[in-house]
This record gives structure tokens, C-alpha cells and sequence, in this order.
């Protein structure tokens, strides 16, 4: 079988969803009926193979992405399970990034929700083909089309509804196949072998002409993509099966559709026609456009062809540290192929050397060794020293580097305190660990306390952070309370100037800098501008405006209210004067800080806090209380809806009155609200948390009630 044959029989998925939707549990029934597992592992009693850290066995959720791989209808698919809190939304961005594909799992009872938005626009972001999979379908409440109506409403995608349930909540026994219109029954005999075995047998009376008006639905749906589906609708010929597949598939790929099915993973229905849905649906590696490449210096745009033979070029998506091998680089490889032992180029990073040690094919946490991978693969790597997420490998230093991972800023802190001198050497090494492996986590030494500060995206992912540090790696320290992550903006325009004349060394170094600054919308972050004259232009080398413009960047990172960083601001470099023989570029450079210090603040300086996006589900009784607690925790509701007995609440409220919200909630409502939670963005805080933050013994009070004017 060539390399091009293989890679058409290939399916990179993740499996996304929000949490609690059954992600993992779906996940558990594939590699079973795949032949990887003889036994089904169940996540609430913590044995799930793809949930493996003891983190995620004690709390019942998936915290890292686990990858595995396994077979069917001849198709091999990498299989990708991401978590589904909002605290851990990087590990499903970081996973989007390289798949082909992706299979959302919705709960057939609360449909549409917060975080399922939130991993659809992921999707969305990197034009990733997906199929969705309504679970839970036993459940009471469970309700196929309403689902498949929220797809469409609140995602905006259009859903090709596949299948047709037959029962619903506990008389769910299986689903009509609406292409080979034939019913596939889950009975008793199914039950012992797991959902191993099923029926298919012909349309239940009381369900044909449901089914019936279900497939002209669907090809009339699908005749919009196909012209010859369309002729056979118009002249009421029957549509060959092979024909509506490929129809299918072409319009899949080209995120057109997004084909629906049901089941109940956890009582072992519908999963085997979901695996049918991503061999058939799902595109391989050449089905989808090539990556995007940049060229060494000239940052060009060039493709990537997924091709064997190609030179290799793959990106590293993920950084584990494994305790029997050690540091584990997870990469796909995009075009050519690979051997262990092999010397590669790490492009990101100035082409520096690594030798390939091991390829492992994964499969959770075990491991398996290979002797070479090739393009479409995803494999693991042994050996890389200097390699972090988004960096990429290639054969040669001058190849193009492929395009890197976003992530969002962290949102929330706390200090952590080694107990002993020994413990600090030790600490500082887990940090960069977990630094490496975790591009949402951050550490850092406060230059005015000397404490050591970890911040992350929520209570949670700092949470399981902190419990890795303490038990996983062995270290004693001490967390302090978690803080928020504020930031500085400015309200006006403000002009600065700076003459930089020193002697350094007995040689005179001299430079005058002169910039405005303006604020920017919120999120737009920093710009410069450059609005010398033409004459300044002439005389003033290059390398002195970059100079200038790295200075003025270099002042963004601590504000002249209390050190937190500058956002959404927005420098013009109006004028510059330099000395033959005295003016150099850390001159510039210096010149550059201290202006745009000066005009910052001229520039009425405030105190920006993060804003959360608060998604509360609450049975309706106790909508009150709640609404009333989140006044008080300075939030505003958003909006309300009805979801069959459970109301929906949307608010907004500032990260730093939301600590501990999470008790809270479950004592307003005997346990059965419900919240998640993500950033917005970032707003000026009010004088109130200006005073509490700024201190009028460190800060002059009339400062503080400046910054905070007009809020």
C-alpha cells in the first residue's frame, strides 16, 4: 500500500464538548469496540484509560488531552479526548490546531451549552470539519430534535439530522439509519455484550413514516451541495447510498453540514455508528487545504502539502513530562517522514539541533515504540532538550516555520513559598516543567515582594496545578490566597519627552526621544506608530526606530499607578534626535522607556480589572437567591432563558468578587446549580478596588481618585 493510500485511510478527531457532556465516556466505548480495551473503564469510578492522572480519577473530569489510536472499517484513527472545563480551554485549542476533525458530543437534555459554544468556535477558528453526537439520550428530558434546533440556532451551523431515535429517556433502544433506512436495535442480548452486538432490522410501522419524512429532509438538505443528488430529488429516483455518503462527506469537509447522530455512550448505544460516521464523514490529511507555512526572513506565506516524500516539517502541540521517560513532545507531523535517530532543526528557535531519540505511538499513558512516522501522523517524541508548544521541526534550518498557537492571558494568581532552601532549587525546576508543558500557566519572581507567583486560567486549573506541585513532584510550600491578575490603561492622550545625556565608561551617550500616546479599544493591546519627518528619517538609521520601538515596549510592562502591565495602548514616535559619534541603541532604547513613562503619565493612568462571562443553569426555584448574590458580587445579568424546568442565566462580573462562588452556589441551591465561567475582558475597575489595590499609605490618594475619575 503506497503512503497516499494510507493517508486516505487516516482520521485525526478530537472529541470535544462541554463538561459532564460524556466525552470521555464515548471515548472509552470506541477504543472497546476498536479492540483496545477488553474492558470498559467508567470516569465516576475512576477508570477510565484515557482519564490516567490521579487528578482527573479523584475529580471525575478530564484535565489534559489524551491521544490514542486504534482501527476501523479499515480507517486508523488518532483519537484525541480534551477536557471540557473552561479552565482547560487551551488543551482543546492546542488540540484543534492539528486535527482534521473533530467529533462535538452535545447531552441530548441540556443541549447547546456554554462551553460546547465556546469549543465551536474554536472549531470555527481553525475550519475544523466536525459531526456532532447527541449523548444521553436515557435521560429524562432527552430530546434529539431540540438539539439539533440549538445547533442551529445559538451555532449557527446547519445540522443533517442521520438518524432518527427510536424512544427517548428510559425507553431509548436504539435509532433509524436514515440512509439505509433499516432501525439498529440495542435489546437484551446487546446488553451482555456491552453494545458489542446490535440489530438491524426493518422500520418499526409506528416509526416509517416519521423515518420517511426524516430522509426527504435530509436529501433535500443535502441536494443544495450536489447537483446529481439534486436531478434524482427532482425526478423522484431513489439516491444510491454510495452517492448520498460521498455528498455527505464533500459537504462535511467543507463545513457546509454538520452531520448529527444520537446514542447513550454510558449504556453502550449508537457509538458504533458514530465510528462509522468519522470513517466515512471525516476527512483524512489530504482532504483538507495544506498548513500554512512562513519563509525564514521574508515571512512569506507557503503551503504545506500533506506528502510523504516531502521534506519533513511537523509541529510540536503539546510538552508532557512522562515519569519513566521523561520529557514527551507530542507532534504532527504535516509533510514527510521521520526516524528515531534522526537529527532535526528546531526552525522556531533559530534552527538549533535535536536528535529524535524515541517515536512512541500513544495510547493514554502507555506507550508504544515505532521505528518511523510520516505525514498525518501524530506521534510523541523522546530526546528534544529545547522544544515548546508551537515550535516547529524540520530537516533543514531554513525551512518554512509553521504557523504558532495562540493562548489566552491568565486571569488569576497566587503565591506559592518553598518551606526549605532545598525545596526552592526543586520548585524551580517543577515550575519550568510545567511551564513547558502547560502554555496557560505562568510563573514568576514579584520584584517588589520576592515572591514567587503562579497564575493560571481559573480556581480550578490552579487548583490541580498546586496539587501536581505538592504530591505528583514532591515539593513543600505553602500557597498563599489567590490574586487577580490586574492590568493599567490609560483615559486621555498624553505627550513625553526624554534627554537621555550619560556618561558611561568615559564615552558621552546621548538621545532625545519624543513620543505621544493615545488608548486603544479594549483588547487591541499595543501599536506603534512611526510619524517622523522625512528629514529626521533621512538621518536616523533603521536600527534606531527599532530601538525605540522596543523601549517603548519595555514600558508597557509595569504601569506608573502599581507595576501591573500596559494594555491597549497606543504610542506615536513623533521626534528624535541623535549625536554623531554619542547615540547608540540602548541609548535610543532608554530614551524610549523613560518618554513614554512621561507620557503615560500625562495620560490619566486607570486600573483595569478582568470581567468574567458567568453562565449559571439553576432549577427556577432558587433564581432568586442567586440573581441577588451575583448583585452583590458587583455582576449584571445578561440574560435569562428557559430550558425545559432549568433556567439559564447569563451575567457579567469582575474575576475579583467571583473567588469561592463555586461553594457558595451549591449552598443557595442544595447542590443543584450549576456555573461556568470565562474571561471577557478586561474593564476599569472601580474606586472602590482603585483604593484597595493602590493603598493610600504606599500611593498618593489623590492618584488613586484620579485614575478613577468618571468611572
Amino acid at each position: 500500500m503506497t503512503a497516499t493510500q494510507d493517508m486516505n485511510k487516516l482520521r485525526n478527531i478530537g472529541i470535544c464538548a462541554h463538561i459532564d457532556a460524556g466525552k470521555t465516556t464515548t471515548t472509552e466505548r470506541i477504543l472497546f469496540y476498536t479492540g483496545k480495551t477488553y474492558k470498559i473503564g467508567e470516569v465516576h469510578e475512576g477508570t477510565a484509560v484515557m482519564d490516567w492522572m490521579v487528578q482527573e480519577q479523584e475529580r471525575g473530569i478530564t484535565i489534559t488531552s489524551a491521544a490514542t489510536k486504534c482501527h476501523w472499517l479499515d480507517c486508523d484513527i488518532n483519537i484525541i479526548d480534551t477536557p471540557g472545563h473552561v479552565d482547560f480551554t487551551a488543551e482543546v485549542e492546542r488540540s484543534l490546531r492539528v486535527l482534521d476533525g473533530a467529533v462535538v458530543v452535545f447531552c441530548a437534555v441540556a443541549g447547546v451549552q456554554p462551553q460546547s459554544e465556546t469549543v465551536w468556535r474554536q472549531a470555527n477558528k481553525y475550519k475544523v470539519p466536525r459531526i456532532a453526537f447527541v449523548n444521553k439520550m436515557d435521560r429524562i428530558g432527552a430530546n434529539f430534535e431540540k438539539v439539533c434546533i440549538q445547533v442551529k440556532e445559538k451555532l449557527n451551523a446547519n445540522p443533517l439530522p442521520l438518524v432518527l431515535p427510536i424512544g427517548s429517556e428510559d425507553s431509548f433502544v436504539g435509532h433509524i439509519d436514515l440512509l439505509t433506512m433499516k432501525a439498529h436495535i440495542w435489546d437484551e442480548q446487546s446488553v451482555k455484550s456491552h453494545g458489542a452486538e446490535f440489530k438491524k432490522v426493518d422500520i418499526p410501522s409506528e416509526y416509517l413514516e416519521k423515518a420517511k419524512k426524516a430522509r426527504e429532509s435530509l436529501i433535500d438538505n443535502i441536494s443544495a451541495f450536489d447537483d446529481e443528488i439534486l436531478e434524482l430529488a427532482l425526478e423522484e429516483k431513489e439516491v444510491p447510498l454510495e452517492l448520498l455518503r460521498k455528498a455527505i462527506r464533500k459537504a462535511t469537509i467543507e463545513n457546509k453540514i454538520v452531520p448529527m447522530l444520537c446514542g447513550s455512550a454510558f449504556k453502550n448505544k449508537g457509538v458504533q455508528d458514530l465510528l462509522d460516521s468519522v470513517a466515512y464523514y471525516l476527512p483524512s490529511p489530504l482532504d483538507i487545504p495544506p498548513a500554512i507555512g512562513y519563509k525564514k526572513g521574508t515571512h512569506e506565506e507557503v503551503d504545506i502539502v500533506s506528502d510523504a516524500d516531502a521534506p519533513f516539517s511537523a509541529l510540536v502541540f503539546k510538552i508532557a513530562t512522562d515519569p519513566h521517560v521523561g520529557k514527551l513532545c507530542y507532534m504532527r507531523i504535516y509533510a514527510g517522514n521521520i526516524e528515531s535517530g534522526k537529527v532535526v532543526y528546531n526552525v522556531t528557535r533559530e534552527g538549533r539541533k535535536e536528535r529524535i531519540g524515541r517515536l512512541l505511538q500513544m495510547y493514554a499513558n502507555q506507550r508504544q515504540d515505532i521505528p518511523r512516522a510520516s505525514a498525518g501522523d501524530i506521534v510523541a517524541v523522546v530526546g528534544l532538550k529545547q522544544v515548546a508548544t508551537g515550535d516547529t521541526l524540520a530537516l533543514a534550518p531554513d525551512q518554512p516555520t509553521l504557523e504558532k498557537i495562540t493562548f489566552p492571558d491568565t486571569v488569576i494568581s497566587v503565591a506559592i513559598e518553598p518551606k526549605t532552601q532545598g525545596d526552592l532549587s526543586h520548585l524551580t525546576e517543577v515550575l519550568e516543567a510545567l511551564m513547558n508543558e502547560d502554555p496557560t500557566f505562568k510563573a514568576k519572581i514579584d520584584a517588589d515582594t520576592g515572591e514567587t507567583l503562579i497564575s493560571g486560567m481559573g480556581e480550578l486549573h490552579l487548583e490541580v496545578i498546586v496539587d501536581r506541585i505538592l504530591r505528583e513532584f514532591n515539593v513543600k510550600a505553602t500557597v498563599g490566597k489567590p490574586q487577580v491578575a490586574y492590568k493599567e490603561g490609560i483615559k486621555d492622550k498624553g505627550k513625553g519627552e526624554c534627554v537621555y545625556e550619560r556618561q558611561i565608561g568615559g564615552k558621552n551617550q546621548f538621545a532625545t526621544v519624543n513620543v505621544e500616546v493615545e488608548p486603544l479599544e479594549r483588547g487591541k493591546g499595543f501599536a506603534f506608530e512611526n510619524a517622523l519627518s522625512k528629514e529626521v528619517l533621512k538621518d536616523l538609521p533603521n536600527i534606531f526606530v527599532s530601538s525605540i520601538e522596543k523601549g517603548c515596549q519595555d514600558a508597557m510592562n509595569d504601569g506608573i499607578l502599581c507595576g501591573f502591565p500596559v494594555v491597549d495602548v497606543k504610542v506615536r514616535l513623533v521626534n528624535a534626535v541623535q549625536r554623531e559619534g554619542e547615540s547608540n541603541e540602548v541609548a535610543f532604547k532608554i530614551a524610549a522607556y523613560e518618554a513614554t513613562k512621561n507620557a503615560l503619565r500625562n495620560a490619566k493612568a486607570v486600573l483595569l480589572e478582568p470581567f468574567m462571562k458567568v453562565s449559571i443553569e439553576t432549577p427556577e426555584q432558587y433564581m432568586g437567591d442567586i440573581i441577588g448574590n451575583m448583585n452583590s458580587r458587583r455582576g449584571k445579568v445578561i440574560n435569562m432563558e428557559m430550558r425545559d424546568d432549568i433556567r439559564v442565566i447569563d451575567c457579567h462580573a469582575p474575576l475579583s468578587d467571583m473567588f469561592g462562588y463555586s461553594t457558595q452556589l451549591r449552598s443557595l441551591s442544595q447542590g443543584r446549580a450549576t456555573f461556568t465561567m470565562e474571561l471577557l475582558h478586561y474593564d476599569e475597575a472601580p474606586k472602590s478596588v482603585i483604593e484597595r489595590i493602590l493603598g493610600v499609605n504606599t500611593y498618593d490618594q489623590q492618584t488613586a481618585f484620579a485614575a478613577s475619575e468618571n468611572i
